[in-house]
Formats: structure tokens, sequence, C-alpha cells
């Protein structure tokens, strides 16, 4: 899968991904403080799905319609981040069919995704 990471996303995340063979631009080896549309806009040239845990991004796809190839948003907080990278590969794994052009949100309960 090719993933865009917003820099909210934590380097275990982005670096456990890698190991399973997915294609992920991490937008802090690349342009950090860059704007959440710029990051948006980089998951559209990429055809990637970007991955964030900043809830601004349901904001822009949304409420302004921001087209967007899907957005993964991780909602772990106080989990700690290698517990993390696994929780967000396996949903990745078993799920990357359904993430594809909706919004998801994956909780240390459930996974949730809307099309």
């Amino acid at each position: 899968m090719k993933l865009v990471a917003d820099e909210s996303v934590d380097r275990q995340i982005v670096d456990r991904l890698r190991q399973d063979g997915h294609a992920v631009w991490y937008v802090a080896e690349m342009a950090t403080g860059i704007g959440d549309q710029a990051v948006l806009g980089m998951a559209n040239r990429e055809e990637a799905v970007l991955l964030t845990a900043d809830k601004d991004f349901g904001e822009l796809v949304y409420r302004q319609r921001l087209v967007n190839p899907g957005v993964i948003l991780v909602r772990l907080s106080g989990v700690p981040p290698e517990a993390k990278a696994e929780t967000v590969a396996k949903a990745i794994n078993l799920h990357s069919a359904e993430f594809a052009h909706g919004f998801a949100v994956i909780s240390p309960a459930a996974i949730r995704v809307r099309h």
C-alpha cells in the first residue's frame, strides 16, 4: 500500500509499515512544518492513503470536500509507540482494500471506516 504519513505519526509506525513492504512517504523526513492542505495534496499526487493522528483532516475531507485517496486517523493516545506500530500495521495489512477512498479511524477498541 502507498501511504503518506503526516508529521503527527510516530516514527515507529512508519518504520513498521516500511518493514512490511509498504511505500511510505513521511512528511517529517521531507517537508516538516507544511500545512494540512499541502500534506493532503501530496497524498493526492502520490495516489497514497494519508496516515495521520490529526483530526483536522476530517474537516478538509468531509466539510471542504477535498479529494483524497483515503485517510487513516490513528487514535491511540496513551498506547506505547511500539504497540501503536503493531496495531496500525495489523489494521493496514488486514483492511487495506477497505481504507482506499474512505475515512478510517483506528482506536484501541475498533476500526471504523466511512466511505
